[in-house]
C-alpha cells in the first residue's frame, strides 16, 4: 500500500467527520438560540419547539431511508447529496423572516442529516479494513458526535452574541461546500455487495407523516382540548398513517424494517427503554436554556459556557459505565445511571425562579449527565448484542431512529406540558399579569417538564427490568465481550 493511499484514507475520513460533525453540532447550536429567535420571528411558547422537532422527527424517520439509498445508489453520491440539501437548508434558515419558512427550512435540514449520517458512517466502515484502524478510524467518529453537541452550546452562543442567531446557520455554508468539493474529488462511490431491491419511499414518508401528526396533535391538544374532534381526528389520522407504515413494511419485498427483528428480545427492550430516556433527557437542553437566559438573564454565550459540564459528566459516566461493566451485568449499569439521571431532573423540578446557577442549576445537570454515560452505553450495547452481521446496519438504524424519534415526542409533550401550567398559572392571577408573575409561571411550566421527564426516565428504568432478563446480556457480561469493546 502506497503512502498515497494511506494520505488519501485518513482524508477521506477528516471529510466525511467534517460532515457529520455539521449535523451533531446542528442538534445542539439552536438551542442557545432559541430565546433569540423566538424574539426576532414571535414564536409562540408552544410553537417555539418545533425549531428542534421539524429537524429531529425528519432526520429519524428518514434515517432508514438514507442508509438503505446510499447502498443502492452510491455512499458517495448520498452524502453529497445530502450535504447539498443540509447546506441549502442552513442558507433559507438563516434568511428567513418568518416562522414557517424556518420550521420548513429545518425539516429539509433534516432530511439532508438523514441522507449524510447513514452515508458517511458506511464509507467509514468500507474505507478502513476490520481491525485496528477502522477502530481508529470509529474512535475519532465516535468522539466527534459525542464532542459535535458540546461545542454546538459554545458555538451557538458566541455566534448569537457577536453576530446574530442566523449565523447559527450561516456558519453551515463554507462547511457544507468545502465538503461536497472534498468528496466529489476523493471519496469513492461505493456500493453494497447486496444491494436491496428498492429504497421503501412509501415506508419513509408514512412513518414521518405519521409521527409529525402525532407530535402536531399534542403540541395542539392544549390549545384545542385533549377531546376535542379535532384533537381526536388528527389522533386518528396519526394512527392510520402509522399503520399503514406497518402493512407497507409486511409487504414490501425490501421493508425499511425487519419486522421479525423485534422478537429479539434484547433489542426490543433497549430501543424501548431508550425511547424513554430521551423523551425525559432530551428536553432539559430545550428547558434548561430558556431557563438560563429568560430567567436568569445570562447572555447566549454564557449560557453556551453553562452547560460544558453537562459534557464532562456525560463523559465521566461513559467512563464509569465502561468499569461497571466489567464487575457487574451490562443490565444492572443503566438501572443505575436512570436512577442518578431521574434524580438529576427531580433537582431540576425544584429550580427557583430567582434561583443561582452554582446552588440551583448546575447539581441537577451533573447529576443528570453522569447518569445519561452510564445508561447510553450500556443500551447501546444490549441493543446491538444477539444480533446477526447482517442485521447489524438495522439495529444501529434502529437505535438511532430510537433516539430521535424518542426525543421528539418527549419534547412535544413536557413542552405543552409546560405551556399548559404557565397558562393556568398566569389565569389564576384573575388580572393583567405582571412581568415578575410572568417569569414565576414560566419557571412553574419548566419545574412539571423536568419532573415529568424524571417519571419518563423512571418508566425506562421499569423496561429494562420487565423486557431484559440476565440471559440477553449473557454474551456482554462475558469477559470475551468485555475485552473486545474496551
Amino acid at each position: 500500500m502506497t503512502d498515497r493511499d494511506q494520505t488519501n484514507r485518513w482524508l477521506v475520513l477528516v471529510i466525511v467527520c467534517v460532515a457529520q460533525f455539521m449535523v451533531v453540532l446542528d442538534a445542539t447550536i439552536v438551542n442557545v438560540a432559541l430565546p433569540s429567535i423566538q424574539h426576532s420571528l414571535h414564536f409562540s411558547a408552544s410553537s417555539l419547539q418545533w425549531i428542534v422537532n421539524a429537524y429531529t422527527l425528519v432526520f429519524g424517520g428518514f434515517l432508514l431511508l438514507g442508509g438503505r439509498a446510499a447502498d443502492l445508489f452510491g455512499r458517495q453520491l448520498l452524502f453529497v447529496a445530502g450535504v447539498v440539501v443540509f447546506t441549502g437548508a442552513s442558507l433559507l434558515n438563516g434568511l428567513a423572516t418568518t416562522s414557517n419558512v424556518l420550521i420548513g427550512g429545518r425539516a429539509l435540514q433534516g432530511l439532508g442529516a438523514a441522507l449524510v449520517s447513514p452515508a458517511a458512517l458506511s464509507i467509514v466502515t468500507t474505507t478502513f479494513a476490520e481491525g485496528r484502524e477502522r477502530t481508529r478510524a470509529l474512535g475519532v467518529w465516535s468522539a466527534i458526535a459525542a464532542g459535535g453537541g458540546a461545542v454546538g452550546l459554545v458555538v451557538g452562543g458566541f455566534l448569537t452574541s457577536t453576530l446574530s442567531w442566523r449565523w447559527v446557520f450561516f456558519i453551515n455554508l463554507p462547511i457544507g461546500i468545502a465538503a461536497v468539493l472534498l468528496a466529489i474529488r476523493y471519496v469513492a462511490n461505493s456500493r453494497a455487495e447486496e444491494r436491496p431491491e428498492t429504497v421503501d419511499v412509501a415506508g419513509a414518508v408514512t412513518v414521518t407523516a405519521g409521527l409529525l401528526v402525532l407530535v402536531y396533535d399534542i403540541v395542539k391538544a392544549q390549545q384545542y382540548g385533549w377531546t376535542s374532534g379535532r384533537t381526536l381526528g388528527l389522533a386518528a389520522v396519526a394512527a392510520a398513517l402509522l399503520a399503514s407504515f406497518v402493512v407497507i413494511e409486511r409487504r414490501s419485498r425490501a421493508p425499511l424494517i425487519r419486522l421479525d427483528i423485534f422478537r429479539i428480545r434484547s433489542l426490543t427492550g433497549s430501543n424501548a427503554a431508550m425511547l424513554f430516556v430521551v423523551s425525559g433527557l432530551f428536553a432539559m437542553f430545550y428547558f434548561a436554556s430558556l431557563y438560563v437566559q429568560d430567567v436568569l438573564g445570562y447572555s447566549p454565550l454564557k449560557a453556551g459556557l453553562a452547560f460544558l459540564p453537562v459534557t464532562a459528566g456525560i463523559v465521566i459516566g461513559a467512563g464509569l459505565s465502561q468499569a461497571a461493566i466489567r464487575w457487574m451485568s451490562a443490565r444492572h449499569v443503566p438501572l443505575i445511571g436512570i436512577a442518578l439521571a431521574s434524580g438529576g431532573l427531580f433537582l431540576l423540578g425544584r429550580i427557583p425562579t430567582h434561583g443561582t446557577y452554582l446552588s440551583d442549576l448546575l447539581p441537577g445537570l451533573l447529576l443528570m449527565s453522569i447518569g445519561m454515560g452510564l445508561v447510553f452505553v450500556p443500551l447501546t450495547l444490549i441493543a446491538t448484542t444477539n444480533i446477526g452481521a447482517g442485521d447489524a446496519g438495522l439495529a444501529s438504524g434502529l437505535l438511532n431512529t430510537t433516539q430521535q424519534v424518542g426525543g421528539a415526542l418527549g419534547l412535544a409533550v413536557l413542552s405543552t406540558l409546560a405551556t399548559s401550567r404557565t397558562n393556568n398559572v398566569v389565569n389564576g392571577f384573575g388580572q393583567v399579569a405582571t412581568i415578575v408573575q410572568k417569569t414565576s409561571a414560566q419557571v412553574d411550566g419548566y419545574k412539571l417538564a423536568f419532573t415529568a421527564g424524571a417519571f419518563l426516565m423512571l418508566a425506562a428504568g421499569v423496561v429494562v427490568l420487565g423486557l431484559i432478563r440476565r440471559d440477553d446480556v449473557a454474551t456482554i457480561d462475558s469477559e470475551e465481550a468485555i475485552t473486545a469493546t474496551v
